[in-house]
């Protein structure tokens, strides 16, 4: 697939202007995001990511096409098991509900940035290497055993390095100051909560892109197709966080699916790498369609499961507290 360089730049220029579209309609003016609000938002986006998708197909040809919707499905799904991570830093930072919105969006937009660093390098490994994939196989497959491990384990947030780092290298305020990132107190310059949010926010899903990036260039290793699906899934992700909201801890199911997911993919890597070096037969490199309908199955069952045991549990606890 031959991407020009003014498809490129049209393709970041779209998605600068719809994050400009976000600034003006949404963050305008500070709000507590409603769910019907999110609601749209999320459709909004899934749309945008459908008609790029179609694009793709159209002009690049169906192989592209089923490449970009399985990486997009692949990085969104993943991203919604983020969202619970997003929650509890939301609480432990005590963030106002009507800046909720702003932080997940210039959060978002650095791991974007620092996202695209990470996909260049391995676009560039992968071009040279076949042993990455390997490695990148490895890292998907090890993190699948650590969510089914790490499953039953309570989560709480710790800030990690990068956080408290800005937090010795800055005096942070104990108090908001609306939006603002920095105000000067006494002659010198504080960080506020808000900037530290912004970090810890930031620097969480750049951790996450360990399992996402290794995920998606087990689907494609177009660099184009890479970024653009990781694009549109994280900037769906902050208006899902609203609509979701205490959806997310009722999918309980979710992790095993997404470990499924990842052992799947992984597994995808080594044979293709094995493939590459001529060790196995043709047909035991795993097509795009086949890995499309493994993600759908294994999602939907999840989901469907997921929401069937919370339903139990909560005709359960409406049935305990009748008796009591």
């Amino acid at each position: 697939m031959s991407v020009p360089l003014w498809l490129w730049i049209a393709t970041v220029g779209g998605l600068l202007a719809l994050i400009a579209l976000d600034l003006v309609i949404v963050d305008r003016k500070p709000h507590e995001v409603t769910t019907g609000e999110a609601a749209r938002w999320v459709i909004f986006y899934v749309a945008v990511a459908v008609a790029f998708g179609v694009g793709v197909w159209i002009f690049a040809g169906h192989d592209p096409g089923v490449e970009f919707f399985t990486g997009y499905i692949t990085e969104y799904s993943l991203s919604v098991d983020n969202l619970f991570i997003f929650m509890i830093i939301m609480t432990s930072f005590k963030v106002p509900a009507i800046h909720q919105h702003r932080v997940l969006l210039i959060g978002i937009l650095l791991a974007l940035a620092m996202r695209s660093v990470f996909i260049a390098v391995g676009a560039a490994l992968i071009a040279q290497f076949v042993w990455v994939f390997f490695l990148f196989g490895a890292v998907l497959i090890w993190t699948a055993i650590s969510m089914v491990r790490n499953k039953d384990e309570d989560e709480e947030y710790e800030e990690n390095a990068l956080t408290r780092w800005v937090r010795k290298l800055f005096p942070v305020t104990e108090e908001w100051h609306g939006h603002k990132s920095f105000v000067k107190k006494d002659g010198k310059r504080w960080i506020t909560p808000m900037f530290l949010v912004i970090v810890a926010i930031g620097s969480a899903d750049l951790l996450f892109a360990v399992d996402s990036i290794p995920a998606i260039f087990g689907i494609t290793q177009e660099a184009f197709l890479v970024f653009t699906a990781n694009a549109f899934a994280l900037m769906g992700l902050r208006q899902l966080y609203f609509l979701l909201g205490g959806l997310v801890t009722k999918l309980v199911y979710l992790s095993y699916g997404l470990a499924v997911i990842l052992a799947f993919i992984g597994a995808k890597l080594f044979l293709h790498a094995l493939h590459e070096y001529h060790v196995v037969p043709d047909w035991l490199d795993i097509n795009n369609w086949v890995s499309l309908g493994v993600i759908i199955v294994v999602l939907t069952v999840t989901t469907l499961a997921s929401l069937a045991k919370a339903k139990k549990l909560e005709a359960a606890e409406r049935e305990s507290s009748i008796s009591s």
